[in-house]
């Protein structure tokens, strides 16, 4: 029988539709796939915890449950301390915003003086760039209601994810031909490995960031340098965008609550010094050395997740396109696009890699290596 083959035109076309409704698709069902996504990264990261304590004789809905609390701590206890710092730093919100008016003022006087732009229409300029953005608000209404849905939902899907892991991993190995199953099986041991130490090297990267930040805030004498510098490090997880918010934050402080410029351009030049340490040796020692995502990819990715899914789509892209990086890496006809989604620049044309190539494992496979 001979099978018909389409043109190229016509199954281009067809691709493109079909990666059309799947964004609209995500799009629309932004409230139900958001916790799930995240609930998926926390089942993965606390599946050798639970497996680990079936192994010590604990059934496994009680592993599942301790390893869920001793998250739950974790978390709890950083939220709490997070929020302490946010209340001290309510109290002083009065002194510091009539700072930030009298620098407002200075700063309408040097643009009326620099620019010849007068102080009436300054006002109008902002007033307009107010009116265009009213459907912030609706969006975020959305995202208190998107977070209030993930207080109350994520454990739940935690819980089940970690409970049927099992059903869900037979259905995949069934889902392809049984001369097919080693394969999956060797793919899907892979990139679980890979995914829980690429995982885990986040979350010690952005520890060791958070206290090099908030050292370097407490020598400048920044107050709340502690927070400041826990809320760079989880901006650090957004590539080169994060980068530049974390270093704004502190500047801005700075600005309101001290004279000159000094501690800003100290906190400037230490900001970047710490990325420069982390993006050229906490990156290639401490993160999976597998799932390296090249500066385009990460950039572009970013801002496709947030123009999706908002904040919550920019912490999920990287995770997810490190993930679809995995999956090319060690499927045969998808190599070349896990080649294009990584950081490995080649120095020859053919497909002749002789650029940056990472052999040695990172602490964060040795880590998750060690608990199995």
């Amino acid at each position: 029988m001979e099978i018909r083959q389409f043109p190229f035109y016509f199954k281009s076309t067809i691709i493109l539709f079909g990666i059309i409704l799947l964004v609209y698709a995500m799009a629309s069902l932004r409230g139900i796939l958001v916790p799930f996504s995240f609930a998926l990264i926390i089942a993965i990261l606390l599946n050798p915890l639970a497996n680990y304590f079936q192994r010590k004789g604990i059934g496994k809905i009680f592993a599942i449950i301790f390893s869920m609390l001793i998250a739950f701590l974790v978390f709890g206890g950083i939220m709490y301390f997070i929020s302490s710092q946010i209340i001290g730093f309510s109290e002083k919100l009065p002194i510091l915003k009539n700072k930030l008016f009298e620098l407002l003022v200075h700063f309408q006087a040097w643009v009326q003086t620099t620019f010849g732009i007068s102080l009436a229409r300054q006002v109008q300029l902002v007033n307009e760039a107010f009116s265009s953005s009213n459907g912030l608000v609706g969006q975020t209404l959305g995202s208190a209601l998107t977070t209030l849905l993930l207080v109350f939902i994520l454990p739940v899907y935690v819980f089940l994810l970690l409970y049927y892991k099992t059903l869900i991993l037979n259905f995949i190995y069934e889902s392809f031909a049984e001369k097919n199953s080693g394969q999956v099986a060797d793919i899907l041991r892979q990139t679980k490995s890979a995914i829980q130490s690429y995982m885990v090297g986040l979350l010690i990267e952005a520890l060791i960031v958070a206290t090099l930040n908030s050292t370097a805030l407490l020598i400048l004498g920044v107050e709340y340098a502690i927070l400041l510098g826990l809320l760079g490090a989880l901006l650090n997880m957004l590539p080169y965008i994060g980068g530049i918010i974390a270093i704004a934050l502190p500047v801005l402080m700075a600005t309101v609550t001290k004279e000159g410029y000094s501690t800003q351009l100290g906190i400037i030049i230490a900001y970047v010094a710490i990325q420069f340490v982390d993006n050229n040796f906490l990156v290639p020692k401490i993160v999976s050395s597998k799932v390296q995502i090249n500066a385009l990819v990460s950039i572009l990715i970013v801002l496709l997740g947030g123009a999706l899914w908002g904040i919550a789509g920019m912490f999920l892209s990287i995770p997810f396109i490190a993930i679809v990086k995995i999956i090319c890496d060690r499927v045969e006809g998808l190599r070349p696009f896990g080649k294009l989604l990584g950081d490995e620049v080649p120095t020859k044309y053919g497909g002749l890699l002789s650029g940056r190539r990472n052999t040695k494992a990172s602490l964060s496979e040795e880590i998750v290596k060690n608990t199995k």
